[in-house]
């Protein structure tokens, strides 16, 4: 699991409020070469939680980015190559994202995490249907 996707997860057990940023706890982390795209990060940086992202690249062992960031580092190419190796070359493959309110592990295997609810963690979305209408949508942590 790349940090471009922990930026965007968050814990959904039903009364949860403060479900994100899920807390990373590595057991195995790889480094996977990608082309650097700039016009990418750039187009990326303002919807990032830069935070969660530190954070998360420091509990994979990588402590170069700036504890704060704004978008007047992004002309600088050695900033963007440091976002760039934690965003998408830094790898999470074996290891657990932890619910920051309720201490839930969610495993991470072969790099997937398995945000799959227990039973009585379950809770229900409200997706748009049809013509306005909204289809209730049940999660269980059921395979």
């Amino acid at each position: 699991m790349r940090l471009f996707t922990h930026n965007m997860l968050s814990s959904n057990i039903k009364g949860v409020a403060n479900g994100f940023p899920l807390r990373i706890e590595a057991e195995q982390v790889l480094e996977k070469q990608v082309d650097f795209n700039p016009d990418f990060l750039r187009n990326l940086f303002p919807k990032l939680e830069w935070k969660a992202l530190v954070d998360g690249a420091r509990a994979l062992g990588y402590a170069e980015l700036p504890e704060a960031a704004d978008s007047s580092m992004l002309e600088s190419e050695e900033f963007l190559r440091k976002v760039h190796h934690a965003l998408l070359e830094l790898h999470l493959e074996e290891g657990a994202l932890t619910c920051p309110e309720t201490g839930r592990k969610f495993p991470v295997n072969k790099g997937i995490p398995n945000m799959l609810l227990h039973e009585d963690e379950e809770t229900s979305l409200q997706l748009p249907g049809s013509l306005g209408s909204h289809m209730l949508v049940r999660i269980t942590g059921k395979q």
